[in-house]
């Protein structure tokens, strides 16, 4: 891939992994000329996610959809978007950015951490340990953990949807998700717990669960804290991912 198809790939693996989500989670979905987005299906602002767009309507509408629903969102806005960002900024409020990242898999740089290992998320009962760790760190915590997981055992636990638990001398202390599309391997839920941050756990877990994937390239959209680690695997930037938010009030 060229950089502008590793930008492109970057976009639409993540609108690809959010729209699935949010139809799992009973969303409404739009996809046609004006607007791409999910709303409705989750309690989490980043789940009820435009994700491409080429009318300004757009923005009012789905600003509706939201008030319709009672539920936060956002707006997700890489440069293949089409409208300005004043006009979502009519409406939504700037929520920070988050780095689109990539990397050739046979490329990344091995690393481990002694005592730990990885395994891969193949029923219920091990979501419900997924579940459970994800909820100590990331995001809006157990709420959103929980939400993820009651989507991820819809979507199934075969491929493109590959979920992996990390484990450092047999307790569960790490997660991530692997998603399968647009031609490349998606990164997403990489967590470790609060108490063991900083050790190396994060980054053995993103290599073990992208080594073996059927795929050249992974990409990621990366928080602040994690950019580092990326790029330490082989990472690098191509593109910006925009946030832009909206919150019922009352």
């Amino acid at each position: 891939m060229d950089d502008a198809e590793l930008v492109r790939a970057i976009e639409d693996n993540a609108a690809e992994l959010l729209m699935a989500m949010g139809a799992a989670g009973g969303g409404e979905q739009r996809d046609d000329a004006v607007a791409r987005w999910t709303i409705g299906g989750s309690p989490i602002d980043y789940h009820n996610a435009v994700v491409a767009a080429s009318d300004e309507r757009a923005v009012t509408e789905s600003l509706a959809l939201l008030k319709k629903h009672g539920v936060p969102g956002t707006w997700h806005a890489g440069p293949s978007m089409k409208i300005s960002r004043d006009a979502i900024l009519a409406d939504f409020a700037a929520a920070g950015s988050e780095p689109g990242m990539a990397v050739r898999i046979d490329e990344l740089v091995p690393t481990n951490v002694p005592g730990s290992s990885l395994t891969r998320v193949g029923d219920d009962d091990a979501l419900a340990v997924w579940e459970a760790t994800l909820g100590q760190g990331f995001g809006e915590g157990e709420k959103e953990a929980r939400w993820v997981a009651s989507v991820y055992q819809k979507l199934g636990y075969d491929d493109p949807w590959q979920h992996y638990i990390g484990w450092l001398d047999g307790v569960p202390v790490g997660t991530a998700t692997v998603f399968l599309g647009a031609g490349v391997a998606g990164l997403y839920f990489v967590m470790t717990v609060p108490e063991l941050r900083r050790r190396g756990i994060g980054a053995a877990i993103t290599y073990g669960a992208l080594r073996d994937v059927s795929a050249e390239y992974a990409v990621l959209g990366s928080s602040p804290t994690g950019r580092s680690v990326y790029e330490r695997l082989g990472f690098r930037e191509y593109c910006t991912i925009e946030l832009y938010e909206w919150t019922p009030t009352g």
